[in-house]
């Protein structure tokens, strides 16, 4: 009974990683070509792919979407795709509501991936929800101007993810002098907190005492 449960455990280990990632690529899949299909409603029947191909190809939606944004991003990088970009982001500025949800998310995104931001790109530990008990955290931002200048001291806002959704969580602003700065790497972070904590990094004890236990000062970031 021993060894059949090994087996057992080992066979799932074998075929539940491939069946999420399936599962999940197969729902991305979807979701794309359902995307697909409500653009290409604007379009003449006789235009549609299958149509033109003569047979549905299964994941176009999913081909579509990536030429969509290379050639999206070919024309805003040059000048004239800039103008037509800035003047489309005036227009949203003036509709109340639109603004804040367009601006919050466009803020985001350029946070997230520019190279030059630091949001996303330390992992972070702090005391968390109380002292004595730690949690990983994301450093999100250093500047945090009137919240900054309340507390009297220097802050990081960080975001505390919760587990197994990391998409969720909570923005903790801490004291820069609280927080530990991790070694590992955001996409290691992030596999030790959708599996719940059972896949940890591998780091070697005699690291300990050669790497900043602490922020470094803002003059260093």
């Amino acid at each position: 009974m021993k060894n059949l449960r090994k087996y057992i455990i080992a066979g799932l280990l074998v075929w539940l990683p491939l069946a999420v990632t399936y599962q999940l690529l197969k729902f991305v899949v979807s979701q794309m070509d359902r995307w697909l299909d409500n653009f290409l409603e604007w379009l003449p029947p006789t235009y549609h792919p299958d149509q033109l191909l003569g047979v549905a190809i299964p994941g176009l939606g999913v081909i579509f979407t990536f030429l969509l944004l290379v050639i999206t991003g070919m024309l805003a990088a040059n000048f004239v795709g800039r103008a037509f970009v800035n003047g489309w982001e005036s227009l949203l500025d003036r509709i109340p509501f639109v603004r804040a949800v367009y601006s919050a998310v466009k803020k985001f995104a350029e946070m997230v991936f520019s190279d030059k931001s630091e949001s996303f790109k330390n992992v972070l530990l702090i005391q968390y929800p109380r002292k004595g008990i730690y949690s990983l955290a994301f450093q999100t931002s250093s500047e945090l101007g009137e919240v900054q200048g309340r507390t009297g001291e220097e802050v990081v806002c960080t975001f505390v993810p919760t587990t197994p959704n990391p998409t969720s969580g909570f923005i903790i602003i801490v004291p820069r002098k609280e927080v530990t700065v991790l070694d590992m790497e955001v996409d290691e972070a992030l596999k030790m907190i959708i599996s719940l904590g059972v896949v940890v990094p591998t780091w070697r004890a005699d690291q300990i005492g050669q790497l900043p236990l602490k922020m470094p000062d803002k003059a260093t970031d």
